[in-house]
């Protein structure tokens, strides 16, 4: 696999030049996440580095390459693909239960026993009203 010598901005990588893998396109991943072991042997910390440009060329406005900026909210945002059918990434709150059909297709006004028109919000041209 080819990699590229990848220069890293903020938190305690500031500075290094790193070999990052490219992937099938020749770009190096969005997000770079590099796990730090914790010194009593608890859960690592994870610095998460996003892709940003690192500058562009003055005729054609094209990308030269690309460096990591440190992200200090780190896995919090962008943590992966949101497709419009998932499940939201968070619980929302309690929503109140919706009233059952009948209720909901009942006209405000009707008395509780009435029978429902045939159409929505009844023609006035309907012979028995």
């Amino acid at each position: 696999m080819k990699s590229e010598d990848t220069p890293f901005e903020g938190g305690p990588m500031d500075g290094r030049v790193l070999p990052v893998l490219l992937g099938p396109t020749g770009h190096p991943p969005k997000t770079y996440r590099i796990p730090v072991p914790d010194a009593a042997g608890g859960k690592p910390t994870v610095l998460v580095y996003r892709r940003v440009p690192r500058g562009q060329s003055k005729r054609l406005g094209l990308t030269q390459g690309w460096k990591y900026a440190f992200d200090p909210e780190g896995d919090k945002r962008g943590a992966g693909l949101r497709w419009p059918w998932s499940k939201p990434a968070t619980a929302p709150e309690a929503a109140p239960k919706a009233a059952p059909d009948t209720a909901r297709r009942a006209k405000p006004d009707a008395a509780p026993g009435a029978t429902p028109d045939a159409t929505p919000d009844g023609n006035p041209d309907d012979p028995h009203e």
